[in-house]
């Protein structure tokens, strides 16, 4: 009988009793088409789906999975796929809560009055958030309305006359985003942001044990408008930090309960 080398023998000592060559040869490979998604579904959609997709033809199918993220195109000719919608209310109305919606380059996404009443991550598919655009038309409240947990990311919202995004309650987060307003004599009934969250006092103490009503914006955009944010509940602007550049103002803040 040969000899062992050291290694060898270090393998055999410390293995389980279960222990075999084949096993340990394994690689993430080897598991199946379910398991290989429910791993997927624990990273970011952004970067890490994406980079994770261009490994072979097998992952980029996985992680553009519906299990993972519905997909808005506006160039879909095909409606019977899963997960694939023409456009963002039809893929709102059939998201679950805690989906994540992607949103394909596009500067002709329509978003009109659209109620979002369900935690869900929108995030805009093209390398900047110039490329996906979401465009509300005169005569609209507002592009998003939102009554829940929300996250939009990477995206392109514009409005000709009324409000960018609406919150009514919930905690929403917004990250890398434009917020675009036209500059008109009517611009004081244009806000890219406006929140009309208003928590009554007997419900205070329980909702700041659960998580209460907030907005919080990163590195964003916002042009136009009467002011950046305009609360009318019992939400305040609060730390505030702005970079300035020659062609718009990043902006970085919270909205959050007022201190009593």
């Amino acid at each position: 009988m040969a000899k062992r080398t050291r290694m060898e023998l270090a393998a055999v000592t410390l293995a389980p009793a279960s222990y075999s060559p084949s096993v340990s040869s394994s690689t993430i490979h080897s598991l199946d088409d379910g398991c290989l998604t429910h791993v997927f579904s624990f990273l970011m959609p952004i970067p890490d789906r994406y980079s994770i997709a261009l490994v072979c033809h097998r992952w980029r199918y996985l992680a553009c999975h519906p299990r993972l993220w519905l997909r808005v195109e506006r160039s879909t000719k095909n409606t019977s796929e899963p997960g694939v919608f023409p456009n963002l209310q039809d893929a709102i109305s059939a998201a679950r809560p805690g989906d994540t919606i992607l949103i394909s380059p596009c500067r002709d996404h329509i978003a009109c009055n659209i109620q979002i009443k369900k935690p869900l991550c929108l995030i805009g598919g093209g390398e900047l958030p110039d490329d996906t655009v979401l465009t509300c038309s005169r005569g609209s409240e507002s592009a998003l309305e939102f009554l829940s947990t929300c996250k939009i990311t990477n995206l392109t919202i514009r409005t000709e006359l009324g409000y960018c995004l609406l919150h009514r309650s919930g905690r929403l987060t917004i990250e890398g985003c434009i917020l675009q307003c036209e500059e008109n004599p009517l611009d004081y009934l244009s806000f890219p942001i406006i929140s009309t969250a208003t928590v009554p006092n007997a419900f205070r103490q329980s909702l700041k044990e659960h998580g209460n009503d907030s907005i919080t914006v990163a590195q964003t955009r916002i042009e136009g408008g009467a002011k950046a944010v305009f609360t009318s509940g019992n939400l305040a602007l609060q730390r505030v930090r702005a970079i300035y550049t020659r062609s718009c103002i990043f902006f970085w803040f919270e909205v959050g309960e007022q201190e009593l």
